[in-house]
């Protein structure tokens, strides 16, 4: 089951290098520091972003506050992607989490190329596919794992796009995560999140090196996610 991440699910993933050089060919290069936001939900939609380089969060709030984090996206994925559909607000909040350099079309240009080019639609409706399932698998695994599974599938996902591996199945999570975004990823309470992690920590299944988190069995990590 997936938790928040940054895999493959973007229309770049299978545009043919010569659809992807002239739908950007005029795009507005957008930068970014770390922390600073893109847009938030609400907001006008009149176009998308293509991350070059850095990394984005993309999130939604509770009316109470507390934020789920829906998607953790690196270079090459896209994101705003629905406006260029419908052209209605953007439906979650954007966020820097390193500094990043991103290229912008608006909905006027994608829909000219798209005249010349129709197949771009096909990789488009690829990517909301792929999408839709991994919100499927974000659904199941808030509904049906238990809290030590839904933080394990996190860890492991987190591990599996920014991970560093150190041999012996361990792991370095190459990015600053804390335990208020580990939970707002899981779906659960940062005090879960603490009582799981002080327990892993004490079993040696996950540590903390300079503020980064190290996965230091990832085979009995992941036996974590059927208990």
């Amino acid at each position: 089951m997936a938790t928040p991440s940054n895999r493959n699910a973007n229309l770049l993933t299978g545009l043919p290098e010569h659809l992807s050089a002239q739908l950007f060919a005029s795009a507005r290069p957008v930068r970014l520091a770390a922390g600073e936001t893109l847009f938030v939900s609400g907001d006008s939609g009149d176009g998308c972003y293509r991350v070059d380089q850095g990394l984005l969060k993309v999130s939604i709030m509770s009316p109470s506050g507390s934020e789920r984090i829906l998607a953790i996206l690196g270079p090459g994925s896209l994101v705003g992607e629905l406006s260029i559909i419908d052209g209605l607000p953007r439906s979650a909040s954007v966020i820097a989490l390193r500094d990043c350099e991103l290229s912008f079309v608006s909905r006027a240009i994608f829909a000219d190329c798209a005249v010349k080019h129709p197949q771009i639609y096909q990789y488009l409706v690829a990517l909301l596919a792929a999408r839709l399932r991994e919100t499927d698998e974000v659904v199941a695994a808030s509904s049906f794992l238990p809290l030590k599974g839904r933080l394990a599938v996190t860890l492991l996902e987190l591990a599996d796009h920014f991970g560093k591996d150190l041999g012996s199945g361990r792991v370095l999570i190459r990015h600053k995560f804390g335990q208020s975004d580990l939970a707002a990823m899981a779906g659960i309470a940062r005090e879960n999140v603490s009582r799981i992690l002080n327990d892993w920590q004490r079993r040696k299944l996950v540590s903390r090196v300079s503020g980064y988190y190290c996965l230091e069995d990832t085979i009995k990590l992941a036996r974590q996610v059927d208990l």
